[in-house]
């Protein structure tokens, strides 16, 4: 059972991942004053957008898709059973809490995306590809969606019962 000790062991492993935060934070600004591409100032609402968009798929990459959960499973621990679990506490309990909470993990990763995206051109492509892919699932969604609704319309309009044409009145 997690108890009040394991509550403050991941407190402190809290506060020191939000120390690593704020670190990594002062550094990117450090290093955007020295050799930043392009300054702050000329951010855009296309810009704005693209960052935005970007980070999104981010989040939903890590936390959620398929396709990164072995860097997910990399922080939890094997059970009796052969289970994967979180672990009560420590650093890998922190960083799993982290990877489950998207607007824990968006944090950080707005801060890569806006790092890279100011401090090198080379970051556009990667940032625009994963901006366009988030237009791309939110078009996949509405066109499964239109689809889906349309299937149930037709299973309702065959389940009605066929009135023949002697039946009429008219």
């Amino acid at each position: 059972m997690f108890q009040i000790t394991d509550r403050v062991n991941q407190n402190f492993w809290h506060i020191i991942l939000s120390g690593v935060f704020v670190a990594l934070v002062i550094g990117e600004m450090a290093l955007l004053q020295l050799y930043a591409y392009r300054s702050f100032a000329t951010i855009e609402l296309f810009d704005l957008v693209l960052i935005t968009l970007a980070t999104w798929r981010l989040i939903r990459l890590f936390v959620y898709d398929k396709i990164m959960s072995f860097f997910r499973d990399l922080f939890y621990v094997v059970d009796e059973e052969g289970m994967l679990v979180k672990p009560n506490r420590g650093f890998r309990r922190a960083v799993i809490d982290l990877l489950l909470c998207p607007w824990c993990f968006g944090v950080w990763a707005t801060s890569a995306v806006v790092f890279f995206y100011f401090l090198t051109p080379f970051a556009f492509y990667p940032i625009f590809i994963l901006a366009i892919s988030v237009i791309a699932s939110f078009l996949q969604i509405v066109t499964n969606a239109i689809g889906w609704t349309a299937e149930k319309k037709k299973r309702e309009v065959e389940a009605m019962p066929r009135i023949h044409e002697s039946d009429r009145r008219c």
